[in-house]
């Protein structure tokens, strides 16, 4: 597939080169102007993966990889606000309850731009925001650590873990209501334009007819530990835009061997997950899916509710539909030009899983089945370690699960050694300009740290540390790679 001239790719790099850039140190040290925004909904790029007959664009993966390589190139805080969007819209599109048909609409065509909030999940056992009934609807209360885009989002995607296990996910506006309190904008090391709080929840009551998806959380974490696995098209983006400040003899090695990983890790991204993954769950074969980012058809038997009003929004806006049963539903002002106040940043308290976007350790792998098409290559996770070929020889046995998610976190791990390598090489060639807050290189380097954690869970971080630690993968990875050695 030819991307360049796909349609919403010359959105991307028009935005891109017109609106991004150019004002993208200004923003780094402020916040994610509205206009920004306004600019990304009318791209159409929030309806770059949705459903074509819900108005989006119905795009494959990969034009939805290559538009976010060019935005977060060109300002990685405007790229972080609206990926968010792309969970709750694909979690829409494969939800069978009413609110779908309420709201994948005015997303899908970026009438609406949706937050997510989610991560605290990944925390599981441990259940930071806990969901029970309370009359027709469900009730949250707890913490929320972060939340991208406060202040910019119409409505959130709001998820969390009932007494039963389950997980449930709602929306609701994206706005302080009674039950949902959020912090000062919290001030980064990177990012901080993003506008992320946390938010305390209170007895947030929100209507069945809310819900989207409503599932058993071994099923949900099964699908979202595919979605970690995989490399952000981010990395490639803000390492990319980092070469571009080098000269030619430098940054040509390092292009190469970011196009290399690029490569890999895409393929990684659109082979199938084998079907044992959810089998050895219970699921229905087939049902857990990558592109599914976790979030599978929803457990039916969720009340369908009434019909609900819609509130026109504050400044002649579209209306915000169907988030609190019966209740016109208000819009939001103009933002204020406050500044994001003084809070702790990233990795603030141990344990505590970093921003979504947009990317648990679960259960013992299965075996995949490879029918489908070639092994995947076996990775020497080592430190600067080559991959090695697939074992072709008849009746060679398939590696295990373990090995499966291994090669997906090596090639993420490589990627960010090639981003760290080529942000520290803008800053070195810029020199003491580098230093200064408005330096482009400087910015990137920044904003390339985030990506090392952005999305990161235990099993991400673990096989990271050990990449740069230059010890095995995981346990057995030494036996494998002397066994690779005599063959």
């Amino acid at each position: 597939m030819d991307l360049t001239s796909h349609p919403l790719v010359v959105r991307a790099r028009r935005l891109a080169t017109d609106l991004l850039i150019p004002e993208a140190e200004r923003v780094d040290q402020e916040w994610v102007p509205a206009g920004h925004v306004e600019a990304v909904k009318r791209s159409g790029l929030l309806g770059v993966a949705a459903p074509a007959e819900y108005g989006g664009a119905g795009a494959p993966p990969a034009v939805l990889r290559e538009t976010a390589e060019i935005l977060a190139g060109a300002c990685c805080a405007t790229w972080f606000v609206q990926t968010q969007h792309h969970t709750p819209v694909q979690t829409l599109a494969h939800s069978g309850l009413p609110v779908r048909e309420r709201l994948l609409g005015p997303l899908s065509r970026g009438e609406l731009l949706s937050g997510v909030a989610y991560a605290h999940l990944r925390s599981y056992p441990r259940r930071p925001v806990r969901v029970r009934r309370e009359g027709t609807g469900w009730r949250f209360d707890g913490t929320v650590p972060w939340y991208t885009g406060w202040g910019l989002n119409d409505v959130m995607l709001l998820a969390g873990v009932t007494d039963s296990d389950e997980v449930l996910f709602a929306f609701t506006e994206a706005r302080e209501q009674p039950g949902l309190r959020a912090s000062p904008p919290m001030r980064l090391a990177a990012l901080t334009a993003a506008r992320t709080v946390s938010l305390e929840l209170d007895g947030l009551w929100l209507p069945a007819e809310a819900v989207a998806l409503h599932t058993p959380y071994v099923r949900w974490a099964a699908g979202d530990r595919v979605k970690t696995l995989t490399t952000s098209p981010a990395v490639f983006g803000v390492a990319e835009a980092a070469l571009s400040l080098l000269d030619d003899e430098t940054a040509t090695p390092l292009r190469s061997r970011l196009a290399g990983l690029r490569e890999r890790a895409y393929a990684l991204a659109d082979a199938p997950v084998p079907e044992a993954w959810g089998e050895e769950r219970g699921e229905e074969r087939g049902t857990v899916r990558a592109e599914e980012a976790g979030h599978g058809p929803a457990v039916r038997g969720e009340g369908a509710g009434e019909g609900l009003a819609e509130g026109e929004r504050a400044g002649g806006g579209r209306a915000v539909r169907g988030l609190r049963g019966g209740e016109e539903v208000g819009g939001r002002g103009g933002r204020t030009g406050e500044r994001a106040g003084e809070r702790a940043g990233v990795g603030r308290r141990g344990g505590e899983q970093a921003p979504e976007a947009d990317y648990r350790g679960g259960e013992p792998a299965a075996t995949p089945d490879h029918r489908a098409g070639p092994r995947p290559t076996v990775t020497d996770h080592r430190a600067g370690a080559r991959p090695t070929e697939p074992d072709h020889r008849a009746g060679a046995r398939p590696r295990g699960w373990d090995d499966w998610a291994e090669e997906r976190l090596a090639v993420r791990a490589e990627a960010y050694e090639v981003l760290r390598a080529a942000t520290t090489a803008a800053v070195v060639a810029g020199g003491g300009r580098a230093m200064a807050l408005t330096n482009r290189a400087q910015r990137l380097a920044r904003e390339g740290l985030f990506l090392l954690v952005q999305g990161q869970t235990a099993e991400s971080r673990a096989a990271h540390l050990r990449a740069l630690s230059g010890a095995p993968a995981a346990t057995g990875e030494r036996d494998r790679a002397d066994e690779r050695d005599r063959t």
